[in-house]
């Protein structure tokens, strides 16, 4: 228990947190003098909106300053690390990122926290004042206090005099610096957090639900893309595979009714359906490659695919760095991209030549597909692109394309890869 008590003491976060509420003051003065002023300038020149557009322009850009800057304070003194939650403007002209500004609500939760940082500030740097030094003044009380006029010492609306034995307010002001002072500034350094994390810090049901959304669109594409699958294994097995195990069983049919009456021919039928079956057996290996190559899930992304590259028509060269190795189902998502990617290159690029690099940079897999050919592809001309965004996405990946005409074209996938 008095261990729990005495836990601030032993925390570094405990005098960060008092550092934090000591430039509370002077920050929160700063970003509610400038936040004030424009604000109540740009709600007076409301009536006349020309000379109001440049101010409130002014007070949204300064509030996106006096943010990062406190955000960067929170981090620094706190540990509360905050996202930025503001979305990037994407109006083409300077009116719309006007009004892009004026109708974001995150800009506007930024604007309220420079507001009611100074108020918070100068509370918390008040009572944790209040809390250390009233406590220190405590215990030094009785070797200071027949100095004082009239023996006595003022506390605000208490008045302390010798008679009623100094020493026990000395173990209250004790009692105060070991215990009392810590936990409030413990607590003062919590409330700010909450209060940036709520005004300043990304709005997490909003996120969740996104994330939601968009999960819930990933399984949409996943069963598209299994059903897509599907439909092309089944395809491949009824123009390959299938007939050719139609021929051979046709021949095998002919050849026994004439193995009596017509052994020459019945033989010539046996040796064409022993073609028809090595055919049949290497088209299988094909559609069974093309689910999961043995040698991927042996020897892993830079033997499947220096297989892949051996084949491609247009010179790739491959650079890859994948220690530790990840997880089959990211390694499996990785090669059919690159394989679709390589394949689009030699299709449609007119290249002479492609990058492919594949890196692992903590939990990340990222792969990276350059080629110098024509450029101009796009997921909305075809399947395959939107393929790979699919694929991609089921795995809570992001894939970007950068493909100007004229090329070059650079296909960059970056794959969630924690094991």
């Amino acid at each position: 228990m008095l261990r729990d008590l005495l836990a601030p003491w032993r925390r570094a976060t405990t005098w960060w947190a008092l550092t934090h509420i000591a430039t509370g003051v002077v920050v929160g003065t700063i970003t509610f003098s400038v936040t004030i002023a424009l604000l109540a300038t740009s709600v007076g020149l409301l009536i006349v909106l020309p000379l109001a557009v440049p101010v409130v322009w002014l007070l949204f850009v300064s509030s996106r300053i006096l943010a990062a800057v406190e955000r960067s304070r929170l981090a620094a003194l706190l540990g509360v690390d905050l996202d930025d939650p503001v979305p990037p403007l994407v109006g083409r002209t300077w009116w719309q990122r006007w009004k892009e500004r004026a109708r974001t609500r995150e800009r506007w939760k930024e604007i309220g926290h420079h507001l009611l940082l100074l108020p918070l500030g100068v509370g918390g740097f008040v009572l944790t004042t209040v809390a250390w030094c009233g406590s220190a003044a405590l215990v030094g009380l009785p070797f200071y206090i027949y100095a004082l006029p009239e023996e006595s010492a003022k506390f605000g609306l208490f008045v302390l005099d010798p008679g009623l034995v100094p020493v026990l307010f000395a173990l209250v002001g004790v009692i105060g610096i070991v215990f009392l002072a810590p936990w409030v500034t413990v607590g003062f350094g919590l409330l700010d957090g909450l209060t940036a994390r709520t005004l300043l810090g990304p709005n997490r049901k909003r996120d969740l639900r996104a994330q939601v959304t968009q999960l819930e669109s990933s399984r949409s594409a996943a069963v598209d893309s299994a059903e897509a699958e599907r439909k092309r294994i089944e395809r491949d097995l009824h123009d390959g595979a299938q007939q050719r195990l139609v021929s051979l069983a046709m021949d095998l049919g002919t050849a026994r009714e004439r193995i009596d009456t017509d052994p020459e021919s019945a033989r010539t039928l046996v040796v064409e359906a022993h073609e028809d079956a090595k055919a049949a057996l290497r088209d299988l290996r094909d559609l069974v490659r093309g689910f999961h190559p043995a040698i991927l899930e042996d020897r892993g992304l830079d033997a499947a695919l220096s297989a892949v590259v051996a084949r491609s028509p247009v010179p790739v060269t491959l650079n890859i760095d994948v220690e530790p190795r990840p997880p089959a189902s990211v390694e499996s998502t990785a090669y059919f991209v690159i394989s679709e990617a390589i394949t689009n290159v030699a299709t449609h690029s007119r290249a002479s030549e492609a990058w492919v690099t594949i890196n692992r940079r903590g939990d990340r897999l990222v792969v990276e597909v350059r080629d110098n050919g024509a450029g101009g592809a796009a997921p909305e001309r075809g399947t395959g692109l939107r393929g790979l965004h699919d694929r991609v996405n089921a795995l809570d990946g992001t894939m970007h394309l950068l493909s100007p005409p004229g090329g070059p074209t650079t296909l960059l996938v970056e794959l969630p890869c924690a094991s």
